[in-house]
């Protein structure tokens, strides 16, 4: 189920027409760096790995709308920042790339 979140957002980011091509590639890359900390997460909190990205999808769908709620969009970005919260001390690339990713997407929002 983790893949296939993490392949959701790969194809939702891919598939967009409202970000640019340098925003799709500074995307992707993040997700590589998400698909590897979430990947060694998931091997001992699976549930918490999960949530990480199932808030990632949410926030990657509600920035690439054609016209974004702006709303909707920083609730979204800070339920991705909570559900990494706990991993600041024990994941903090984890935590790193969870924070880039969500002001690449307020930038696609604004």
């Amino acid at each position: 189920m983790l893949h296939d979140t993490i392949e959701r957002i790969e194809h939702e980011i891919l598939d967009n027409k409202t970000m640019s091509d340098k925003q799709r590639k500074d995307l992707i890359e993040l997700l590589g760096s998400l698909r590897n900390e979430i990947n060694e997460l998931n091997e001992s909190h699976s549930e918490e790995a999960l949530s990480i990205a199932k808030m990632t999808e949410a926030s990657v769908q509600v920035a690439s709308r054609t016209t974004p709620d702006l709303e909707l969009l920083e609730h979204s970005l800070a339920g991705m920042k909570l559900s990494t919260r706990s991993f600041e001390v024990s994941h903090p690339k984890l935590v790193g790339v969870i924070n880039t990713i969500g002001q690449t997407l307020s930038n696609i929002g604004i």
